[in-house]
């Protein structure tokens, strides 16, 4: 005979096969053909294409034509004077969220920045709008909100807000490796962030990726991008003693440079604690010799 506790286990397990079975046979049913859905690590569709393709030693054409704040048209190359750096950051001045967070977080950085590093002094700024329809009226408004954000007036001789026609827009933002696409779901444009830095003469240097950005690395990229020209005997030293991190995308102490600059300093201590010996034993050798 069959047991209460052997006849209760057995009616579990048939219920428990029973919804396994019932389980399988919705799921199969439910099943209609289309492909699963993304797993998080996919990109969206909307950002397929979107993102930018870093090319560092590329060169931009500066023959290019664009239109500045003031509505003058003008060549890509009457930013550059070929002894200080260009900062271009790719946005559109309509742009309801990313580009001002960008435009945002450089100016938030920039204000952290001492006097003689005054946007027009040392570097310029390219704010380069991506959208051919946009016109040299909405690039001055955008200039003059950003200005009086930044605090410094006299930055507007070096801060530029400029558009372009489509063909130089996608040459420039080709060449900058920028990849950008209209959302038509959204009715915006889907774009990445990044300041570009550029060479004196037009050479791709750097990239600094984001909305929010370390004063430091800017100096550091700035200074980076002219071989240590522009900054000072303490800028020149700090960007020895640091190397940019693709990975972290900053710049990161160099531990062997930091060592060699740590030995330098060590032997200057060590003649500046021994030559007023040396000074005085040549002194008292001088006057032996005297007698």
């Amino acid at each position: 005979m069959l047991t209460n506790a052997r006849v209760f286990k057995m009616k579990t397990m048939g219920m428990l096969l029973s919804a396994s079975v019932l389980v399988l046979f919705s799921t199969a049913r439910a099943y209609d053909g289309k492909p699963a859905p993304k797993v998080a690590s996919e990109a969206p569709k909307e950002l397929e294409g979107v993102g930018i393709d870093e090319k560092l030693g590329g060169k931009i054409d500066l023959s290019l034509k664009v239109k500045d704040d003031n509505g003058q048209e003008v060549t890509l190359g009457s930013f550059f004077d070929g002894k200080h750096p260009v900062i271009i950051s790719p946005v559109y001045f309509s742009c309801p969220g990313l580009c001002n967070f960008h435009l945002n977080g450089l100016t938030d950085a920039l204000k952290l920045m001492d006097k003689n590093w005054t946007v027009g002094k040392k570097y310029k700024i390219l704010s380069m709008s991506f959208d051919s329809k946009e016109t040299p009226d909405l690039a001055a408004k955008k200039k003059e909100t950003y200005i009086k954000l930044y605090e410094r007036p006299e930055a507007a001789s070096g801060w530029h807000f400029v558009t372009a026609d489509e063909s130089a827009v996608q040459a420039i933002t080709q060449s900058l490796g920028f990849k950008f696409k209209w959302d038509e779901a959204a009715k915006e444009w889907a774009h990445a962030s990044a300041a570009v830095i550029i060479t004196p003469d037009g050479t791709i240097s750097r990239y600094l990726p984001g909305i929010m950005f370390n004063p430091q690395d800017i100096k550091l990229a700035l200074n980076e991008a002219t071989e240590g020209k522009i900054g000072s005997i303490v800028d020149n030293l700090v960007l020895y003693c640091f190397k940019y991190d693709p990975h972290q995308s900053k710049y990161t102490l160099a531990a062997f440079n930091l060592m060699k600059v740590g030995g330098a300093v060590m032997v200057l201590v060590m003649v500046l604690w021994l030559l007023p010996f040396y000074i005085r034993s040549r002194r008292s050798k001088n006057k032996t010799a005297g007698r």
